[in-house]
């Protein structure tokens, strides 16, 4: 590459002595000149080349001579791990041989740290007495003899839960409220199986290690007893005790109120109890204006003269009206009387029996359209879990119970409104048969 270079700058001063009116000779010496040049320069370069490669060589040999070294070195790591694996192995046979059988003990005390750890994480003491369950991690984990300290450790821990399992104390502690909020507060706890503060009762959470306050408490009659206790200072006072540690209280304030029974319902549900509302209400007042109308009617009774404020005193005007003599006559007049006044002592009993059997009817609604529901999500999702399941078997079975449980006593109101109406219609019957027979006397 270098001489073609070489020849082009050659023809290149050629070309410019040629145009510079040079003779051939010095152009023959330019070459000559310039040919010596590069042979110089390739010479350099070829003795440069020589040197590196030499230099290389050595590199190359005392890469080679660390190579061997190192192999060497390798070989003997490996005796030497080999050795120690084989007296490793013979030293575990011997640890085998003098623990004997207490190697199942320690089996035994480890089974029975991890079982204590899982204890201590959800017991109320936990609360108290933090970081315990921790402790337990060395022996739990280590695959070698428990040491003494490890032993006396669980032995305490045990000792200290069992303990504290029979006593209620107070101590202050930083609680988390239904809200989220946390604050110091004193916290009186009975024995592993609850603790309260600030009169609600609490759980222990062993994620945030800390006593949270129920979302929801348990009723009212357990929470009256709170306050008694916390300020009892006689030494004996009357509480609610979990004895399983949370879960039947868990339970407990899962168990749905009243008011969500009623939402299960659904819009079924709350139309029931609407028209149950309804029916009540309209019985109520109708058996309020048969009650007043009754005593008007017996003061009617005893009275002198007629009034027209209460049905009966109403039939006698009509009868004091009429001058007639006639049986026939005045008996005709009577009827007349008493059919205008029993329509509004009756008035109602028909709208609160279609109520009283409207209701299961309406009950039997919501039942099918839960079903379906139930039905549907059992199409979409099967029956694997349960509780896909739950919203429409409560709308069935809550719609079914308001729908008797509106029909039920609408049925003895309905019952009850009927026998005082007629009640009052016998007393006008009897009442116009004295009048008829006074006229017949006469």
């Amino acid at each position: 590459m270098r001489l073609v270079i070489s020849f082009f700058l050659t023809l290149l001063l050629s070309n410019h002595a040629w145009a510079g009116h040079q003779g051939l000779d010095q152009l023959l010496q330019d070459v000559k000149q310039r040919q010596i040049v590069e042979r110089k320069i390739n010479n350099a370069r070829e003795a440069e080349f020589l040197a590196e490669k030499q230099t290389q060589q050595q590199l190359l040999k005392a890469a080679q001579t660390e190579l061997a070294k190192q192999e060497r070195l390798s070989r003997q790591l490996t005796e030497h791990l080999e050795a120690n694996e084989e007296i490793l192995g013979k030293f575990e046979v011997q640890l085998k041989e003098r623990s004997g059988e207490l190697g199942e003990l320690f089996g035994v005390a480890r089974q029975a740290a991890g079982d204590l750890k899982a204890d201590l994480l959800n017991s109320m003491v936990s609360a108290q007495y933090p970081d315990r369950a921790e402790q337990l991690d060395s022996m739990i984990e280590s695959k070698a003899l428990p040491t003494i300290d490890q032993l006396e450790n669980l032995w305490f821990t045990l000792q200290q839960e069992m303990t504290e399992s029979g006593k209620v104390v107070r101590f202050k502690r930083e609680i988390q409220l239904a809200d989220g909020n946390r604050q110091d507060a004193e916290v009186t706890r009975i024995g592993s199986f609850n603790a309260i503060a600030n009169n609600s009762y609490l759980r222990y959470s062993p994620e945030t290690k800390i006593l949270v306050s129920l979302a929801r408490q348990p009723a009212s009659k357990y929470l009256d007893l709170l306050d008694s206790f916390t300020n009892d200072t006689s030494g004996l006072a009357p509480i609610a005790v979990d004895p399983t540690r949370g879960v039947m209280l868990s339970m407990l304030i899962q168990t749905p109120d009243t008011q969500e029974r009623i939402q299960q319902g659904g819009v079924v549900g709350y139309i029931i109890l609407i028209l149950g509302v309804i029916g009540f209400l309209y019985a109520v007042l109708r058996l309020i204006i048969l009650a007043s109308t009754g005593h008007k009617m017996k003061q009617q009774m005893s009275a002198e003269a007629a009034s027209d404020d209460n049905p009966l005193g109403r039939v006698l005007v009509a009868t004091e009206q009429s001058s007639t003599q006639d049986a026939a006559a005045l008996e005709l007049i009577l009827d007349e009387a008493i059919t205008r006044e029993v329509p509004s002592l009756e008035k109602g009993l028909s709208m609160i029996k279609l109520l009283a059997a409207v209701a299961p009817l309406l009950g039997l609604l919501g039942t099918v359209t839960g079903m379906i529901a139930t039905f549907q999500s059992i199409s979409l999702f099967g029956t694997g879990d349960p509780k896909l399941m739950a919203d429409g078997i409560s709308q069935a079975l809550v719609t079914t119970m308001l729908g008797l449980c509106v029909a039920i006593p609408l049925l003895f109101l309905h019952n009850l409104v009927s026998s005082r109406s007629k009640a009052l219609v016998q007393i006008l019957d009897e009442q116009s048969a004295g009048i008829m027979s006074r006229r017949a006397g006469k």
